[in-house]
């Protein structure tokens, strides 16, 4: 079999690398176990849950996937005329870029979703709930 696709949603705060790492870990094995080869990682390039399940990967040789969201790009159909905002640095963005990002890990098909939320965390709330509507597992931690 292939590698299995495991897909990674998590909260900027997220700081419990010990449980990540373990949960991500359990994924491989269990991959492994159903046949797969190993494992591809897909993450969302944020700080805190991404970057942490992304160094992991890195650390183990697992094949890596990208999914930064396009913060300053061009909005979507969805996005209504004036809604885009300014960051601390003055840079402007289209604050549904997050929600596009996470629609287009979904439509990639992981086999799972790894969420990492922190209470409030209302990006990984969406992927989870994109991941769900699409009949895709979801194994939420929570710390």
């Amino acid at each position: 079999m292939p590698l299995a696709l495991i897909g990674l949603t998590g909260s900027r705060r997220w700081t419990d690398v010990r449980l990540l790492e373990n949960t991500l870990l359990l994924a491989w094995h269990d991959a492994l176990q159903v046949g797969y080869e190993g494992i591809e990682l897909m993450q969302g390039c944020a700080e805190g849950a991404d970057t942490i399940g992304d160094q992991w990967a890195e650390r183990n040789g697992i094949q890596r996937r990208q999914c930064p969201a396009d913060w300053e790009g061009p909005c979507g159909n969805k996005c209504q005329p004036g809604h885009r905002r300014r960051n601390r640095r003055g840079i402007e963005y289209c604050p549904l870029a997050g929600h596009r990002r996470n629609q287009q890990m979904v439509d990639e098909r992981p086999v799972l979703f790894v969420a990492a939320q922190v209470h409030g965390s209302t990006g990984t709330a969406d992927c989870i709930r994109r991941a769900k509507a699409a009949g895709i597992p979801v194994h939420r931690i929570t710390s």
